[in-house]
């Protein structure tokens, strides 16, 4: 069972990470996490709009097959 993390938990963490990193380079490391998190996001977009544009037109080519069939049987 995973125990929760509390606050003074955090700020243990976050101390650890201020001596292993340093303050220097704590900018840079914050800086590259938004990055990493933004480009990981609009890959996400990418995914959902293709999955969206290959369904989109496959229901259309049914719908548009149907229209001619029951045109051609009418």
């Amino acid at each position: 069972m995973i125990p929760k993390i509390q606050g003074g938990e955090i700020i243990v963490i976050l101390v650890v990470i201020l001596l292993l990193f340093g303050a220097r380079k704590l900018p840079e490391l914050a800086r590259s996490l938004g990055s990493s998190a933004r480009e990981f996001r609009k890959g996400i977009e990418e995914g959902r709009t293709e999955e969206q544009d290959e369904a989109a037109p496959t229901a259309t080519t049914i719908s548009d097959s149907n229209t001619t069939t029951s045109g051609t049987e009418t």
